[in-house]
């Protein structure tokens, strides 16, 4: 019996999630994440998707993504057999990088938008590597963070800022309140 087929909503953002498989990590070094991004660049050139938050852990990675013109599952193949395709190279391993099938949830409103961006950028805090979320340096916290940071093409901040009230800069600020106060609950 094959497994169900994914349903994709090309409106609709997801949240991705990728386990190195037995859990061993994806990212050993600094090289790994920049290569992950090199990646990601390259894989949004040849089908254009959006992301609005990512964390790239040292044994698992989380996106927030919209694919709006193929399926997730294409645009998800692409990236993680691109990646896998770097790591056993680099490693000069073989066989599985990734533990299984990635994990994706539709995202239904404004609310679970919120919830899996803050999720997504207080990962590295729930996991101890930090005690604030804009002390990691693998995720797309920075970008909510500072003002005058150069978003990467595939991001789309508006995504999420969207959803406060006021200028750009008031939105900013907003969000990054809302994540930082998200924490203190969670702790």
């Amino acid at each position: 019996m094959g497994r169900p087929k994914r349903v994709w909503i090309p409106q609709r953002f997801y949240h991705i999630v990728c386990r190195g498989n037995r859990r061993d990590p994806l990212f050993q070094e600094a090289r790994d994440f920049l290569a992950f991004f090199h990646i990601i660049h390259q894989c949004h050139e040849k089908i254009p998707f959006e992301i609005a938050s990512y964390c790239l852990m040292t044994n698992h990675f989380h996106l927030q993504l919209r694919s709006r013109h193929e399926s997730i599952s294409k645009v998800m193949a692409l990236i993680n057999k691109r990646y896998a395709n770097y790591y056993n190279t680099r490693y000069q391993l073989t066989g599985h990088v990734f533990e299984k099938r990635y994990f994706s949830k539709l995202i239904d409103d404004a609310k679970g938008m919120l919830e899996v961006s803050s999720y997504i950028h207080l990962n590295p805090v729930e996991a101890h590597m930090v005690y604030a979320p804009e002390q990691y340096q693998w995720s797309s916290f920075y970008l909510y963070m500072d003002p005058h940071s150069k978003c990467p093409q595939f991001m789309n901040k508006e995504a999420l800022l969207r959803y406060f009230s006021g200028n750009k800069e008031e939105q900013r600020k907003k969000y990054v309140e809302f994540v930082r106060e998200a924490s203190y609950t969670s702790v």
